[in-house]
């Protein structure tokens, strides 16, 4: 496991000498595929939520705390597919959401969105017959 910390957290790792890598802003956009973790120390909640909303693929995120109301408001206010609270973001898979095996992942804000099933992936046409209906 390798943590990339701003100067906050890389201060917090050194008291306690555990090693560390120094982050960069890219570090905060990316995902790593592999066990690597960007952390940054922000000033509360409202920071922690617009960090997210800016540096996130929005895909999902999670929240670590025993105050209801905060995690209310930060599922709320971040803008990914999924957002958990005490639970690993590993959830955010189509089989668990009850979808069937999952087919694809989605963070775009049309059509679906989070983890597809078949279901999500067809699209629909409307056959309608009528006898010179009109629509008033």
């Amino acid at each position: 496991m390798q943590l990339r910390c701003d100067p906050a957290s890389a201060a917090i790792l050194q008291k306690h000498g555990l090693p560390y890598v120094a982050a960069t802003e890219a570090d905060y956009k990316a995902e790593f595929l592999d066990y690597i973790m960007a952390v940054r120390v922000v000033d509360s909640l409202e920071t922690a939520i617009a960090t997210i909303n800016r540096d996130s693929s929005g895909h999902s995120e999670s929240i670590v705390s025993t105050d209801p109301e905060a995690a209310r408001r930060f599922q709320a206010g971040c803008d990914s597919s999924a957002v958990f609270w005490n639970a690993s973001t590993r959830f955010n898979d189509g089989f668990e959401f009850g979808l069937g095996a999952e087919i694809g992942i989605s963070t775009d804000r049309l059509h679906a969105r989070g983890p597809m099933g078949l279901r999500e992936l067809c699209s629909y046409k409307w056959l309608v017959t009528g006898t010179g209906q009109i629509r008033g």
